[in-house]
């Protein structure tokens, strides 16, 4: 899934789209997907300068919109029918490694459970095989 296709089920655009393909998507089950990291993003000027590190906080974005994918495909809807996906939590989070500019952060999801439009999924990130971070997640399909 490039990224044209992404963007039918994710509503984020620049500078907030952190998910730049998809590589492998078995609906009701699990993702594989990643984002690239180049020293021009807005965010590493001010996080930070000397040191760039991908911001904790947007790693997680990242892997709950890689999950945000799944539910879509899972569900054979999209963003652009007028369906929305909203974080609504984020249980046993862990950062194991700092991502930087050039690294590709490879972004897995996997479905835990789905009731009443609540989604649970196991989350995590990784660079070259090395655990970056991760968490449970639940989203909210409204």
């Amino acid at each position: 899934m490039d990224i044209t296709d992404i963007r039918k089920y994710l509503p984020h655009r620049y500078p907030f789209l952190l998910v730049d393909r998809v590589v492998e998507v078995n609906p009701g089950q699990s993702i594989i997907a990643y984002k690239n990291l180049t020293v021009n993003e807005p965010f590493f000027d001010g996080h930070f300068p000397e040191k760039p590190i991908f911001p904790g906080v947007l790693l997680l974005e990242a892997m709950a919109q890689a999950a945000g994918i799944l539910g879509f495909c899972s569900q054979g809807k999209t963003n652009e029918e007028g369906s929305m996906y909203y974080f609504a939590g984020a249980d046993d989070v862990r950062f194991k490694r700092p991502c930087v500019p050039g690294d590709r952060v490879m972004l897995r999801a996997s479905v835990v459970s789905q009731r009443r439009g609540i989604w649970k999924f196991d989350v995590s990130s990784d660079v070259d095989g090395e655990l970056a971070a991760s968490a449970t997640i639940l989203c909210a399909d409204r």
